[in-house]
């Protein structure tokens, strides 16, 4: 489906969706331009400018581990006008600071899951690791001896390897980087032993044979690495962890607007030049109902919310 996205209002005249959206509709998204979230909105917007036949406008609020763009989402009103990207920090962050200026269950009410990025466990190729076994072999030999890299105390690929922590009953040792590139550079450097991070980061140093991939911590194998095990087909059953993205809106946002929302959003991310663009970038299509990320959401914060506490896990 590539064509322009066709809607036709169906929702009850009270809550006006059959006229909604009658002036600009804002996307808040709380990071910098760059990087899968800011890619989403801008395809989101330009494909339902065009449907709409209203401007979408994608409005970057990066800063404090997405406080700042989410707190001018939550106080925005509540009527459809303005949407927020989120991301793993949204279950996560609650549990990672003492107190934020927003209540993530509350002050939101989700319209969509756009789509899912899997995380991917790798070791230096010069290195004794070959597979996930070897992984737990060693950590369990030496616990601490291993040393990981990450983006920084409760990013998402420091949680993901708490997470395998606590699955495998090992430790290792954690050193924060800046960032997933520098992280992956000393790995393919030998400067750490091993990491998790997304696929799109991993690959390129993996093709040059400087990183050694292990396993996929999903149900599924990779499209883009399908000869790589999934954590339970090498050894770790129930290791699953990735980066997700979605879009909700204030709390008191009328149903029937969501509804509205989410139907063509949905339609979006089932265009075949969309697909393509998360393909590109390593992410699979979800959609479905707010209901069932509702559900996501809930089940994420719940994870979350043990792998940080029980790690003792706090942001920088």
């Amino acid at each position: 489906m590539t064509a322009a996205l066709c809607i036709v209002g169906t929702g009850s005249a009270q809550a006006g969706p059959d006229t909604y959206p009658s002036k600009p509709v804002r996307i808040v998204v709380p990071y910098p331009t760059g990087g899968f979230n800011d890619t989403l909105a801008r395809l989101a917007a330009a494909k339902l400018s065009v449907a709409w036949k209203q401007p979408v406008i994608v409005d970057n609020k990066p800063g404090a581990g997405t406080a700042i763009g989410t707190q001018a989402a939550a106080t925005s009103p509540a009527d459809g006008y303005t949407l927020l990207v989120v991301q793993f920090p949204f279950a996560a962050n609650p549990w990672l600071y003492k107190s934020l200026p927003y209540d993530s269950e509350k002050a939101f009410a989700p319209v969509v899951l756009a789509g899912l990025s899997p995380m991917l466990l790798v070791a230096h190729a010069g290195g004794p690791l070959h597979s996930l076994k070897d992984v737990l072999a060693a950590a369990k030999a030496k616990p601490g001896g291993l040393n990981y890299g990450s983006s920084g105390a409760g990013s998402s690929n420091h949680l993901a390897m708490a997470l395998f922590e606590s699955l495998s009953g090992t430790r290792m040792t954690q050193v924060p980087y800046k960032g997933s590139t520098p992280l992956l550079t000393d790995l393919a450097g030998g400067q750490v032993d091993l990491a998790v991070d997304l696929v799109p980061h991993a690959l390129p140093f993996i093709q040059t044979g400087k990183v050694r991939p292990l396993a996929i911590a999903a149900a599924k194998r990779s499209p883009l690495m399908p000869d790589v095990p999934t954590a339970a087909e090498a050894g770790l059953p129930g290791y699953e962890a990735s980066s997700w993205h979605g879009f909700v809106t204030p709390a008191g946002t009328p149903q029937p607007v969501i509804d509205k929302l989410n139907r063509d959003l949905n339609t979006v991310f089932a265009m075949d030049d969309v697909k393509k663009v998360f393909a590109q970038q390593g992410v699979a299509p979800a959609g479905g109902t707010p209901a069932q990320f509702r559900t996501f959401i809930d089940g994420q914060m719940k994870l979350w919310k043990k792998v940080v506490q029980d790690a003792r896990i706090t942001a920088e």
